[in-house]
C-alpha cells in the first residue's frame, strides 16, 4: 500500500514539497519550451547523429534545470568508459528523476528503453521519442521489435540504457528483482555490461508521494564494466544484481 504524505512527514515538510514541486514544474515547462529549438535538428538527423546531438541539448538543458532546482548532480567513475567500446548500461530506478539524470549525463551518446505512453504527452513527447527505444510493454509484438531495435541501435556504437528492475522501486530494499531483458541483450550482442547506480532520487521525487520534490544532491556512480564472455544471461542477472545491491548498501543508508 502506498504512503500518504500525512503517514510520513511533518505538515512543514508536506508544504514545503508542495511548494518545491510547483516551483519544479513551471521551471520544467519553462526551461524545456527554450530546450525544444534546440531539439529541432533530430527531426532531420539519424542514429548514431541523432543520439549525440540529443544528449548534448539534453545535458546543458538538464544541468541548468538540476541546478535550478536545488539538486546538483555528482557523476563518479565515467573513466570505467573505454573508447570505442559500447555497452548495455544496467541502472537502479527509483524515481521519475532517473531517466532526466541518468541519459543526459552518460559519458556517450546513447537510448534508453521507454514507455510508448510518454511520447504521447504534447511537446515532451518529441524529446522522449528523440531519446528512446519505444515499447508498449503490453504488446508482444511491440516488445520483440523493440529488442531487434536496440540490437540495431547497439550496432551503430550507442549504449543502451536500461533499467532492469522494470517499474520504480518501492521497496524497503536496495534494489528489486531484474527482468531478463538487458542481461539477455548483453549475451545475445557480446557488449559488456556497465553497471550505474543513482542514489538520492528517491528522496527528491519520493515514488509513493504525489506532486511532492524536496531539493537534494543526487549522484551517479559508474562501476567497472561486466565482461558477458563465457555467462549466460541468468548468470549476469545475479552476478550484476549482487554488485548493485552490496555497492548501494554500502553507500547509502536511506533506502
Amino acid at each position: 500500500m502506498s504512503d500518504t504524505l500525512s503517514d510520513k512527514l511533518p505538515l512543514w515538510k508536506q508544504i514545503a514539497g508542495r511548494i518545491f514541486a510547483l516551483w519544479a514544474l513551471v521551471l520544467f515547462i519553462g526551461t524545456m519550451l527554450i530546450a525544444i529549438v534546440f531539439y529541432l535538428p533530430c527531426f532531420l538527423l539519424s542514429d548514431p547523429a541523432k543520439a549525440r546531438w540529443h544528449r548534448h541539448v539534453s545535458r546543458v538543458w538538464m544541468w541548468f534545470y538540476l541546478n535550478l532546482i536545488g539538486c546538483p548532480l555528482r557523476v563518479k567513475g565515467a573513466g570505467n568508459f573505454v573508447p570505442g567500446q559500447n555497452y548495455v548500461v544496467v541502472c537502479n530506478h527509483n524515481s521519475l528523476m532517473d531517466v532526466p539524470v541518468s541519459t543526459p549525463f552518460m559519458p556517450r551518446a546513447n537510448k534508453t528503453i521507454a514507455k510508448k505512453s510518454f511520447a504521447r504527452i504534447p511537446l515532451f513527447g518529441w524529446i522522449y521519442t528523440f531519446g528512446s527505444v519505444l515499447v508498449d510493454r503490453k504488446s508482444d509484438e511491440s516488445r520483440r521489435r523493440s529488442y531487434e531495435e536496440m540490437k540495431r541501435k547497439l550496432d551503430l556504437g550507442l549504449d543502451m540504457v536500461i533499467y532492469p528492475e522494470g517499474t520504480r522501486n518501492r521497496t524497503g530494499n536496495p534494489l528489486k528483482s531484474f527482468y531478463d531483458g538487458a542481461f539477455k541483450l548483453a549475451s545475445d550482442t557480446g557488449k559488456p555490461i556497465m553497471p550505474a547506480i543513482l542514489f538520492h532520487t528517491k528522496e527528491v521525487l519520493p515514488p509513493n508521494h504525489f506532486f511532492y520534490l524536496m531539493p537534494h544532491r543526487l549522484e551517479m556512480h559508474f562501476l567497472p564494466p561486466v565482461s558477458t564472455e563465457g555467462k549466460s544471461a541468468q548468470e549476469l542477472k545475479q552476478l550484476l544484481f549482487d554488485m548493485m545491491w552490496q555497492y548501494y548498501a554500502e553507500r547509502d543508508v536511506s533506502f
